[in-house]
């Protein structure tokens, strides 16, 4: 131990003796660490009467085991006991699991329990322990070998008692929720010596059936049934049901008793449920949540599309003011320049000279005359004026040489 204090003074044979003291917290860390390193008190299991339990309104389970000999404190925190099947009770005996610890602040060493068991069960317990052990080190239970549930599941089966309450709770869940589902039950005797064999076979009978000749591929199997006393669930920790379910080609939904039951075939199928009717909740998706989900997508795209239509007939709206405002500018340039060219057209035309004195003549034969040698002496010509005309008889003329 490190950090102790050193004293002097004390009388010895050779004099005065120095001697190591320690603190009580030094003393209490030093016992605990010597527990922790003992891996056998890292993973213990002990069995005893309870005796001085105490529920605590944190959650927290505190008690002491006995036995003819000795006594030994423990505590179940809230986390590890919520999953009790039984409540503790004093005069109880028990099997429990845990480590050996000690608690500081009362310098006590103390079994911290995460498991427990009455001692009734516990040789079935140690069958389960051991069982789940050796098929988990064969990688039976490997999460890379557990497969999805199919989205939308045309036909299920169940492998369960015709009669019990299990099947009735699939079946309702499974109508409710989906019910164009088809829905195959297998009989099957799911308590008793003979049970194991049952439920093999019905797992066995529904891979054969799936894709045979008038029955369509079955896209889920669950297999299960309700609560019950582990005695009554133990045909669901044998392990050739469990090697039954993880060799099925049928995605497997294991739907074994309550929430707080778990068996071997809950560890082996692809998808544990916590009851039956949660089973059908987990195979069977609900069309109530789809039907909103379509009127959401119908109410979204009827938005959109008017919104699209808004923004379209905005814009034609934009192009529209665009397009007459280029019209409009173009029709004030054209006629600005039909302007321009009816005023140069206006000062070329020769009759709009009329109006400032001028005349225009023409002969005999409607051809304005330009040149006097154009007409003789007599010829009767038409003189156009500003307003009006006036014929005209030529009675002389005057020609200019060159």
């Amino acid at each position: 131990m490190n950090g102790y204090s050193r004293i002097a003074g004390f009388p010895g044979a050779g004099g005065p003796l120095e001697i190591e003291v320690y603190s009580v917290s030094q003393v209490t860390d030093f016992v605990a660490r010597l527990l922790q390193a003992d891996t056998r008190l890292a993973d213990v299991w002990v069995s005893g009467e309870i005796s001085n339990f105490t529920h605590h309104s944190s959650g927290h389970m505190y008690l002491t085991l006995k036995d003819n000999a000795s006594r030994l404190r423990a505590v179940m925190f809230q986390g590890a006991n919520r999953g009790l099947r039984f409540r503790p009770e004093s005069g109880m005996r028990v099997f429990a699991h845990g480590y050996v610890g000690v608690y500081r602040s009362g310098g006590e060493y103390q079994l911290y329990i995460d498991f427990m068991e009455p001692a009734g069960l516990g040789a079935l317990f140690l069958a389960f322990q051991q069982l789940k052990a050796k098929l988990e080190a064969q990688g039976l239970f490997d999460p890379a070998l557990k497969r999805s549930l199919p989205r939308f599941p045309k036909c299920i089966a169940v492998a369960t008692s015709p009669t019990g309450a299990a099947i009735r709770d699939i079946i309702t869940v499974a109508r409710r929720r989906w019910p164009a589902v088809h829905i195959v039950v297998i009989p099957t005797l799911v308590q008793g010596d003979g049970a194991p064999a049952s439920i093999v076979a019905a797992i066995e009978r529904a891979n054969a059936a799936s894709g045979a000749e008038g029955i369509v591929d079955i896209d889920a199997l669950i297999v299960g049934r309700g609560g019950g006393s582990a005695e009554e669930l133990w045909a669901f920790n044998d392990e050739t049901v469990a090697r039954a379910i993880r060799s099925s080609r049928i995605p497997v939904v294991s739907a074994v008793g309550h929430e707080t039951d778990f068996t071997i075939a809950d560890f082996a199928a692809d998808v544990r449920a916590a009851t039956p009717s949660a089973a059908a909740e987990l195979v069977v998706p609900d069309m109530g949540v789809y039907l909103r989900q379509l009127d959401t997508l119908q109410t979204r795209l009827a938005r959109s599309v008017r919104r699209l239509l808004d923004q379209r007939k905005q814009r034609m709206d934009e192009l529209g003011r665009w397009l007459t405002q280029r019209i409009q500018v173009k029709l004030r340039t054209s006629r600005d320049r039909v302007q321009r060219l009816s005023g140069v057209l206006s000062a070329l035309d020769p009759e709009a000279v009329l109006g400032r004195g001028y005349a225009i003549c023409r002969g005999p034969d409607g051809s304005i005359l330009k040149d006097s040698q154009d007409v003789q002496t007599g010829d009767a010509v038409r003189v156009k004026l500003g307003r009006g005309a006036i014929g005209c008889e030529v009675r002389e003329r005057e020609v200019v040489e060159g």
